[in-house]
């Protein structure tokens, strides 16, 4: 890849907390990716919206209001309407560990749960783009 790995960084529903989303904004971009965060509130389909029309790389879902079983499945099923299955879908956030599973056979990636070290995330990130 000749560019920037692009993510976008979002936070579905109505979750009004983005420390999270902000502390893995900067250590992606300190890890040279480029970083485009949507902000609070957004509805799935304005996070594919803005994925497709910035041409991301990934999106990186942020989320601890407990509506992940419903807001992720909800952006992967966009991407796939859209076509835009090529994007890497990755989540972080407050996710019991007994919902994963799930999520992953819904089409997110990986589910990077607290504590979860952000080189972690980065390395999943590089190493899982399209190169």
């Amino acid at each position: 890849m000749d560019r920037p790995i692009r993510v976008l960084v979002a936070k579905p529903g109505l979750d009004g907390h983005d420390r999270g989303a902000k502390v893995i904004a900067r250590a992606l971009r300190d890890a040279g990716m480029e970083v485009i965060y949507t902000g609070l509130r957004q509805t799935p389909e304005q996070i594919v919206n803005a994925a497709i029309q910035e041409d991301v790389d990934v999106i990186a879902a942020s989320i601890l209001s407990g509506a992940h079983a419903t807001l992720l499945p909800r952006i992967s099923a966009l991407l796939k309407k859209e076509d835009a299955e090529d994007i890497l879908f990755v989540a972080g956030g407050v996710i019991p560990e007994d919902d994963i599973p799930e999520l992953i056979e819904k089409g997110i990636k990986a589910v990077f749960t607290p504590g979860t070290p952000t080189t972690v995330t980065v390395k999943f990130i590089e190493e899982n783009v399209r190169k």
